[in-house]
């Protein structure tokens, strides 16, 4: 088995935060005494809902764009996203003077649409899901000779968002376990690439949407189980296939991957505005939600959860209020 430096390195992730340091916010980790009683463990948010663009994304999408050329920035940028990625893409892109055209699925959040949008790129809506706006966008770049970005499954894409994790135990060394959301698996390989490399007994553990539990299904080798999501709240982790280059790091070195239902992330959102005052998406609050329903143990230690974005559409507080509602377990002890 390969070791842990031979995917994404701690310095790989170093070299990362140099490049993001000008660009990124630090964003705030922080506690709040009712989440804390609920769960009966010290949860410790790290709010890159308030990072530039609204997600963690812009770190990966801005260190990769960094490292190309001139001559591949003529070329102009492809990628295909859920949202998120996209606005990073359309931030970096316009930073470094590149034309940017951005593949999105039909049903992406008209907040996310608009403000891709606003950064200067062409926004492209094809097809009902990430996979297939991403094919839409391969076929692009083919016809066009342009360069394509991916999402999650670039080595300089995971060292960026591994900076996140760099930041976390940076804020709390007291860190025992950290919850990050997964869709193609970006975020978690660079998470644990970093953690697991300076802090080899931290537990990492990933949370999936059950509309798409591609990467649960590979973690735990139920390979006979569809892959194929459907539509849900947390639409920034729907994706249909993780990546080839976070499959392994996430098989190898994750301690356990789990998954929520919509409900459980929607009562995770509706806590966290009513408590915390914070705006999340789906994503977002897929990590608490893992511990408010009790899927993952987490009483008496020091949990950090990963509050991934924040690009939510304020329009359907009545709908996550509805669905919310719809939480069988005994999550809400209030």
């Amino acid at each position: 088995m390969k070791s842990i430096g031979d995917y994404v390195s701690a310095a790989d992730i170093a070299e990362a935060r140099e490049i993001l340091t000008p660009v990124v916010h630090r964003t705030p980790m922080i506690e709040s005494a009712t989440l804390n009683r609920i769960s009966g463990a010290h949860l410790h948010l790290k709010l890159e809902n308030m990072q530039r663009t609204g997600s963690f994304k812009l770190r990966g999408a801005f260190n990769k764009m960094a490292h190309l050329s001139a001559r591949e920035l003529n070329r102009g940028i492809v990628t295909a996203s859920a949202g998120n990625h996209a606005q990073g893409i359309a931030y970096a892109a316009a930073k470094r003077g590149a034309l940017a055209k951005i593949f999105m699925p039909e049903r992406t959040p008209q907040a996310k649409i608009q403000a891709t949008a606003g950064y200067g790129a062409e926004v492209v809506l094809a097809g009902a899901s990430y996979q297939e706006a991403y094919e839409t966008a391969r076929a692009e770049c083919q016809t066009h000779q342009s360069v394509f970005v991916h999402a999650f499954d670039d080595n300089q894409v995971i060292a960026g968002q591994g900076t996140v994790a760099a930041e976390m135990l940076a804020q709390c060394s007291e860190l025992d376990m950290v919850l990050v959301p997964i869709g193609g698996g970006g975020l978690a390989a660079g998470t644990v690439c970093y953690l697991k490399s300076v802090k080899p007994g931290i537990r990492v553990i990933g949370v999936q949407s059950d509309h798409a539990p591609a990467a649960y299904n590979l973690f735990h080798r139920a390979r006979k189980q569809p892959n194929h999501q459907s539509p849900g709240i947390a639409e920034g982790i729907l994706v249909d296939k993780p990546g080839e280059r976070t499959v392994p790091v996430l098989r190898h070195y994750l301690d356990d991957l789990v998954t929520v239902t919509d409900s459980e992330i929607a009562q995770a959102m509706l806590l966290m505005l009513e408590r915390s005052k914070l705006l999340v998406e789906g994503a977002g609050a897929a990590a608490l939600g893992a511990v408010l329903s009790e899927t993952v143990p987490v009483q008496g230690r020091h949990i950090g959860l990963i509050v991934s974005g924040g690009n939510a559409d304020t329009g359907g507080l009545a709908l996550l209020k509805q669905m919310a509602s719809g939480v069988s377990r005994n999550v809400c002890k209030l």
